[in-house]
């Protein structure tokens, strides 16, 4: 089986040349047919003699693959899928009127568990490659009017580290794609090593799930916040001075009745006290087997203003592509890779 190219870093690039004793350069020559050219054959590298394409084409591919179905929304917002290593997975394309934004997957299916996530309740199937991560955002055909990435489809990214630091080098290096770190956004549910790992070699944002200031109540919603708790995702935050490296991002999911209240409100402005961030407050979408319910819209507007009031920029984010499953919370192949086992 042939090793992709694409998704590798420059640095890998040079020790592929190295042992096919071609010169080091011609690292950053395939680097630049690879994010620059967008080619999708070694054989189009033409500024590589004959004979370093033959010797690269022995044991390597590009390694490209394209989506093998999409869905359209009713507000265009587009579902991509891919298969990898024989499981499906979910990239969700967002286009708005100044931003075009790529929600990307980081495993096939997802370790975490949370309650209100579709992706969680068809259990873990494996992790990406930063082939498999990179390939998402280069395979639709949407790839040149991007202009934002967001790391919050299937999986949990802290959870596959390495795989998503390859990819977000990939994506912000000169001999890469070149993006600005500004323009992507890394979720986490706050995996505290992993976050901490993260903050100190990336300069991307990082937006958190809390979904609740009570460590009970976000315990209940997400069983793995029993091992990182609120004040040890805080604590690592704030020792790395988030004002002025990244934007820091709190993802909380309104809950009727659980955590809209005005005790919520308080609290959640005492332990955010001193972290320049900002709330990203997401309508949940109802799935099966939960009786967690949506807030009302009233509540929910009343509850952003309040948040508001205490310091704390809050926005209410957009529900997009519901009705094809592709809102937040909303992603998963259970049902497919059914039909195809």
């Amino acid at each position: 089986m042939k090793q992709a190219l694409f998704g590798k870093t420059l640095d890998q690039l040079k020790t592929i040349v190295t042992d096919l004793h071609l010169p080091v350069y011609t690292s950053r020559q395939i680097a630049g047919w690879l994010y620059q050219k967008h080619v999708t054959d070694i054989d189009e590298m033409t500024n590589l003699s004959k004979k370093a394409r033959q010797l690269l084409e022995e044991k390597h591919e590009v390694g490209l693959t394209s989506p093998v179905n999409v869905q359209t929304s009713a507000d265009g917002t587009k579902k991509y899928l891919f298969e990898a290593d024989g499981h499906y997975i979910e990239a969700a394309y967002i286009p708005e009127r100044k931003r075009h934004t790529l929600c990307v997957s980081s495993q096939a299916g997802c370790k975490m568990n949370c309650l209100f996530c579709m992706t969680g309740k068809q259990g873990f199937q494996g992790n990406l490659t930063a082939n498999q991560i990179l390939n998402q955002v280069r395979s639709i055909p949407e790839h040149d009017q991007l202009t934002n990435l967001v790391y919050m489809g299937m999986g949990e990214p802290m959870d596959n580290l390495e795989a998503v630091l390859q990819s977000l080098e990939v994506l912000t290096s000169d001999w890469g794609y070149g993006w600005s770190p500004k323009r992507i956004t890394v979720s986490t549910i706050g995996i505290v090593p992993a976050m901490k790992k993260f903050m100190e070699t990336s300069r991307c944002h990082l937006a958190v799930s809390l979904h609740s200031p009570f460590e009970e109540e976000r315990e209940a919603l997400m069983p793995v916040s029993k091992k990182y708790s609120i004040k040890d995702i805080l604590d690592e935050i704030r020792k790395h001075d988030p004002g002025r490296q990244r934007r820091i991002s709190f993802e909380y999911i309104v809950f009727k009745g659980l955590n809209d209240t005005p005790r919520h409100v308080k609290e959640l402005a005492r332990i955010l006290n001193g972290i320049r961030c900002r709330i990203n407050l997401i309508r949940f979408h109802q799935i099966p087997d939960t009786d967690l319910q949506t807030t009302d819209e009233q509540r929910l507007l009343e509850f952003k203003e309040e948040l508001n009031t205490k310091g704390i920029t809050t926005t209410i984010r957009a529900s997009r592509g519901q009705d094809i499953d592709a809102a937040c919370g909303l992603l998963s192949t259970k049902e497919l890779s059914k039909k195809n086992s």
